[in-house]
């Protein structure tokens, strides 16, 4: 009896692959082989760099009070630790948001704990 083989599954099961390497440059976008490859690491950098990014963004909030707060005479963990005692409870997003496009704001703050 001759072996069955569903094509049909295969092949769905490589467009669907190929829709993803729309946009690579060269073989990487139309060669299953290389495509495949190809998607695969671009996947394994998207799930990683899901997570780095939230580093990332902390991180740039962090220099961005800083920067802000040495404008005012404090240092960072100065002024986090002066936030915690007096209640203040803003977080790192909304605080680097105020150093950079709201200064006076910002100033008020850092005033405010003193």
């Amino acid at each position: 009896m001759p072996r069955s083989v569903n094509h049909v599954a295969s092949r769905a099961r490589r467009k669907k692959f190929m829709k993803l390497a729309k946009g690579y440059f060269g073989r990487r976008k139309n060669v299953w082989t290389v495509a495949k490859n190809a998607i695969e690491k671009g996947l394994q950098y998207a799930y990683r760099d899901r997570r780095a990014k939230k580093r990332d963004f902390r991180a740039l909030w962090i220099q961005r009070i800083n920067a802000g707060a040495r404008i005012n005479g404090l240092s960072y963990s100065a002024l986090m630790g002066a936030l915690n005692k007096s209640g203040i409870e803003l977080n790192r997003k909304v605080l680097a948001d105020l150093a950079m496009n709201h200064p006076e704001a910002f100033k008020a703050i850092v005033d405010k704990v003193k």
